[in-house]
């Protein structure tokens, strides 16, 4: 469920918490919060950077950009637990927030001291006509309801976006991508995590290391996925497409208006295209039997294991390949 930040929340005075210690380990933290309100007047281009921590982005009034930080400082047995609350008390008074006009920069720290220890998780309400660019080293992020476009990146996280009227570009190291409801093209590529996308109205190119990709494509565009190890379903292709995993299996429909291309070591594929679909096959199975479920026309060979030939009139290439699995074409 996705969840929009209230101003009234933002705009809540900050809280400096009391130092607390685990029994479980020995670790001290140190906590507060800031808030700031900048004034735009115009399309907002905004960079929003931390080392560890959150970040959310959601629309609010047209004419003001409203930022709230969460700063945590932590040390491991035996730091100096006066140095990083003095850390914490310093980025309090002096936020990193650069406003120049309606290009604002958040959490760009240069002094790399300053960084050291220190979390700093951000909450920020944009006007509608923003584009982002974000990233954190450690943390998931969740963008919604902006025009863009959007870059989002993490070493380490989950990533979300929903809403966005323009192209959106996701790449995390590990954890998972929800993508849903983006009005343009999408690239997106996690090392291990599932990668979800719904209502994408446009291009799509997804990647992950090991996981499953789903799509659901809404508008023309083509299509590359690849995964490692994991399996895919993908919905309404309406272009070219080019599909391959070391291990999973492949189900796909769409109007192959371009060329598709898919290919599993290990995994079955059904592919569903229009009744009155043309177009010319060359599928192939070494383990396993292929099924097409629509008027060929066979040029070279049909056997039990590979088809070659043409639907109906024939028209672009339609290759399929799996080493080990049943292919069967509706």
């Amino acid at each position: 469920m996705r969840h929009q930040l209230s101003s009234s929340w933002i705009l809540t005075a900050c809280a400096v918490l009391a130092l607390a210690s685990s029994q479980a380990a020995a670790l001290t933290s140190s906590e507060c919060s800031f808030q700031r309100t900048l004034q735009v007047n115009g399309p907002v281009n905004l960079d929003v950077t931390t080392g560890a921590g959150n970040i959310q982005v959601s629309p609010g009034a047209s004419n003001q950009v409203q930022v709230c930080g969460h700063v945590k400082a932590s040390n491991w047995f035996g730091g100096s637990v006066e140095a990083d609350e003095d850390k914490v008390k310093q980025i309090e008074n002096h936020p990193p927030i650069l406003q120049s006009g309606n290009d604002i920069r958040i959490g760009h720290i240069d002094d790399p001291e300053l960084r050291r220890h220190i979390s700093i998780s951000y909450e920020v309400v944009v006007p509608l006509q923003t584009r982002l660019q974000s990233h954190t080293g450690s943390g998931g992020q969740e963008v919604e309801g902006i025009q863009g476009p959007v870059e989002i990146g993490s070493g380490s996280g989950n990533l979300h976006a929903s809403d966005v009227g323009g192209a959106v570009r996701a790449e995390t190291g590990s954890g998972g991508i929800s993508l849903e409801h983006i009005k343009g093209n999408v690239r997106a590529k996690t090392g291990s995590g599932s990668i979800r996308a719904s209502d994408i109205a446009g291009g799509f190119e997804a990647s992950t290391g090991s996981g499953h990709i789903n799509l659901e494509q809404t508008a023309p565009g083509s299509v590359r996925v690849d995964t490692g190890s994991g399996g895919m379903e993908l919905r309404g292709v309406r272009g070219s497409l080019e599909a391959k995993t070391g291990s999973g299996s492949i189900q796909a429909d769409g109007d192959p208006t371009g060329a598709w291309t898919l290919h599993t070591g290990s995994g079955g594929v059904h592919l569903r295209f229009p009744t009155e679909a043309s177009f010319d096959l060359d599928a192939r199975t070494g383990s396993g039997s292929v099924a097409v479920n629509h008027p060929v026309t066979v040029q070279g060979s049909i056997g039990h294991k590979e088809i070659h030939g043409k639907v109906r009139s024939g028209g672009v290439a339609v290759n399929v390949e799996t080493g080990s699995g049943s292919i069967e074409i509706d």
